[in-house]
């Protein structure tokens, strides 16, 4: 890989597809119950998130519901300095001019902060939002402008950060063929070399990169090739991951199965023999502890019952990460406004985000020292697997691991 940097900055510029992988009009004023705000004396907090609902593409409504969620939640518990915490939702439906409403919107009501949003539009709402100062914290890494604008404040590393991981943990693992399947797109060609940047790091060989047409619905020629002569295959399609699944289980192969998370999933392993599953032993890269692990209880307490919510839903996880970081910032502000949130948020030596991730702060000192990706800060993620159908920690005493190395490191020749 000679040519690693040329293939890192044009990586900036290909986040919007990739990170479709990872996941899985305006609305109303979403605010908790009169009886859980009446106490709070304090002045409103307003922030926004967006996301696309109602849409044939990617549809994350996790992400609003996540964010209602943690309204009720910290109202039920205080608020935000006393003040009730007020979330705004807008519909981007997919759609760069919605995107670029909602972001028109949140500058109109005067929000402090956009929050833990989903959206591929980030060239067209980031440019406003820095224009009025407002902050984009936590958003869910599917837009290259969320890891280059000076605004934006990612709380996890991206696609850069979790299939490095990806590729190290599977060597780690003892996988010492690996293939990748991956989609016949441009931007998933950067995420095969981001693979095979962490499995050449771990000392393991470059994962053969096999591609499966976009209309494909029969993967049994795409399994057949990624098992033939391979010991580890990392799925890497998104939501339809299970057509490689179901292809795999008819194939009678036994190769085993990995990815990063969102791809292989519970509901997955569920409907192909849970505990049973030849998903079972899986090794999956994240970005945050399983929410088996103790640091999730809020997020599960205040999800409980919400069947529309999946707790283990990359994009929901991350929401509820943000709204940690934008609460715990606000505490610290002796004026809350737009502009003292920046300037804490820039200048913190590290918010707390109760072990969901590393103290995380955005000074200069820890940006990624690379073009188009200089807004990722945290570099860590977490290797889990699929334990009884669940994803679970890979190993007992299992934490962060950190690949800025992996990245940053310049090859020989």
């Amino acid at each position: 890989m000679n040519d690693s940097r040329r293939h890192r900055t044009a990586a900036a510029t290909c986040l919007a597809v990739t990170g479709a992988l990872l996941a899985a009009g305006c609305g109303g004023e979403a605010s908790g119950s009169a009886a859980e705000t009446s106490s709070l004396k304090g002045a409103p907090v307003k922030v926004m998130v967006w996301n696309p609902e109602d849409t044939q593409g990617s549809a994350q409504p996790g992400v609003r519901l996540t964010a209602q969620a943690y309204e009720k939640w910290i109202n039920a518990h205080g608020g935000v300095k006393g003040g009730p915490l007020k979330v705004l939702t807008c519909n981007e439906k997919n759609d760069p001019d919605e995107a670029e409403k909602c972001a028109q919107q949140a500058v109109a009501d005067k929000v402090v902060a956009v929050v833990g949003s989903y959206s591929l539009a980030g060239d067209r709402y980031m440019p406003i939002l820095q224009k009025a100062g407002i902050p984009y914290i936590g958003g869910t890494g599917v837009s290259a402008a969320e890891f280059s604008n000076p605004l934006s404040f990612p709380v996890n590393g991206g696609t850069p950060v979790v299939f490095a991981a990806h590729g190290r943990q599977l060597v780690q693992d003892g996988c010492k063929k690996i293939s990748g399947v991956r989609y016949d797109l441009a931007a998933a060609a950067i995420v095969s070399q981001f693979l095979t940047l962490g499995a050449v790091s771990a000392g393991g060989a470059p994962p053969k990169d096999l591609k499966v047409p976009v209309t494909a619905t029969d993967l049994a020629p795409q399994v057949a090739a990624a098992t033939k002569g391979s010991d580890c295959v990392s799925v890497i399609l998104g939501t339809h991951s299970d057509l490689f699944v179901k292809s795999y289980v008819q194939s009678g192969a036994k190769t085993k199965l990995g990815s990063v998370v969102g791809n292989l999933t519970p509901q997955l392993a569920a409907s192909t023999g849970g505990s049973g599953s030849p998903l079972e032993g899986a090794a999956i890269t994240g970005y945050f502890p399983p929410t088996s692990d103790p640091a999730w209880k809020d997020f599960l307490a205040a999800t409980k019952g919400d069947k529309d919510i999946d707790v283990s839903n990359g994009a929901n996880e991350t929401t509820w990460v943000a709204f940690k970081v934008l609460t715990e910032a606000i505490g610290k502000l002796p004026s809350i406004s737009a502009k003292t949130l920046v300037q804490e948020l820039n200048t913190t030596s590290g918010i707390d985000t109760g072990g969901l991730t590393p103290a995380l702060n955005w000074q200069t000192s820890t940006a990624l020292p690379i073009k188009g990706l200089n807004r990722i800060h945290n570099t860590t993620a977490t290797e889990l697997t699929i334990r009884n159908g669940q994803i679970e920690w890979a190993k007992p005493g299992s934490t962060f691991v950190d690949v800025r190395k992996v990245l940053t490191a310049v090859p020989a020749g």
